[in-house]
């Protein structure tokens, strides 16, 4: 189905092209966002930088046949050459650039071995980072306590960001969506920011729907604008994950998941193995949430059950901030 038209694809805020370790030093990155051709490139010094991919000269790709010189990219028609800033810096036949024309070039971050531009129709600077999985939840952890990141990628699907964050206030999905009997019991519900924070404790409804609630468990998210949403589960199995979703056109985005699973205590090839496999699960989970979005209608004005009204109105006063129109 196409993404209703009530939701704009061009929201403001982080939003993943790529992970570091696709573009190495001096490397040339393709990619299709916002309805833009663009490029990712990697300066020698390991500066990442975003823009355009038509040079300003006679629109050459710069994708095509480009490549790194220093500190500069160069164009493969005419040899000119434009800076991270998207100044051009060298036209080889002539005795000096042309200061008067820019590349549109977007802000870049790294962060948990993701790349991330900053999109924002009226341009504006970014006025919130990116949620960084380890250093912004309580009680922090560090990449060395996590086995190395599960990816799951996923290309051009009907869907719209705002579904996948939408999903971290449906507590009614679980039983249905993932056949688990989990009854989420919200415990923070922060909407006051461009970046937003849900914290919910996990009981388990037993067979005759009483609520099973010695399970010490829970997870908390941040929502760093409608771009990404970083969890920390703990409990269980100590998990962190990151959703990224990414507006391709106005009909379709790209998905990207990263998992991290908690190395134990005592580590041996079987607790690798069992990460991998409860990674392979986490993966899973999130991939049967997918083939609901990409079917999914936006609804304006959902039928909402009275327990879901607080949280759902709250989530959708929050999101519309990020629009252009702020609808």
């Amino acid at each position: 189905g196409q993404v209703s038209s009530m939701l704009s694809m061009m929201p403001t805020g982080w939003f993943q092209v790529a992970w570091s370790d696709e573009i190495a030093t001096g490397q040339v990155h393709r990619m299709h966002y916002f309805g833009q051709e663009m490029v990712a490139w990697r300066a020698q010094s390991g500066r990442l930088c975003a823009m355009d991919a038509y040079c300003e000269h006679l629109g050459a790709h710069l994708g095509h046949g480009g490549h790194v010189e220093g500190e500069a990219i160069q164009c493969p028609f005419h040899g000119w050459q434009w800076n991270a800033e998207g100044r051009n810096v060298c036209i080889p036949y002539e005795p000096r650039p042309n200061p008067g024309r820019r590349m549109r070039t977007y802000p870049v971050a790294e962060c948990n071995g993701s790349v991330y531009i900053w999109h924002d129709v009226a341009r504006r600077e970014p006025y919130f980072d990116v949620p960084d999985i380890f250093a912004d939840f309580t009680g922090d952890g560090a990449a060395s306590d996590y086995y190395p990141q599960m990816r799951l990628y996923r290309t051009a699907l009907t869907l719209h960001p705002q579904y996948v964050l939408e999903n971290g206030v449906d507590f009614a999905h679980f039983k249905f969506v993932h056949k688990t009997p989990i009854v989420p019991l919200f415990t923070r519900h922060d909407f006051s920011g461009p970046v937003s924070y849900v914290d919910f404790t996990i009981t388990f409804e037993g067979p005759d729907g009483q609520s099973i609630d010695d399970v010490n468990s829970g997870v908390e998210a941040i929502n760093g604008g409608l771009g990404v949403a970083v969890t920390k589960s703990w409990g269980m199995v100590d998990n962190r994950t990151i959703s990224a979703i990414t507006p391709v056109d106005e009909h379709t985005c790209d998905v990207r998941f990263s998992v991290y699973i908690g190395r134990p205590v005592k580590e041996s090839p079987k607790a690798e193995a069992r990460a991998r496999d409860f990674g392979q699960v986490v993966i899973d989970q999130f991939q049967a949430d997918i083939d609901i979005w990409s079917h999914q209608r936006y609804r304006a004005s959902p039928a909402l059950a009275p327990s879901e009204q607080a949280s759902f109105t709250a989530f959708r006063t929050w999101a519309a901030q990020f629009y252009p129109d702020g609808a």
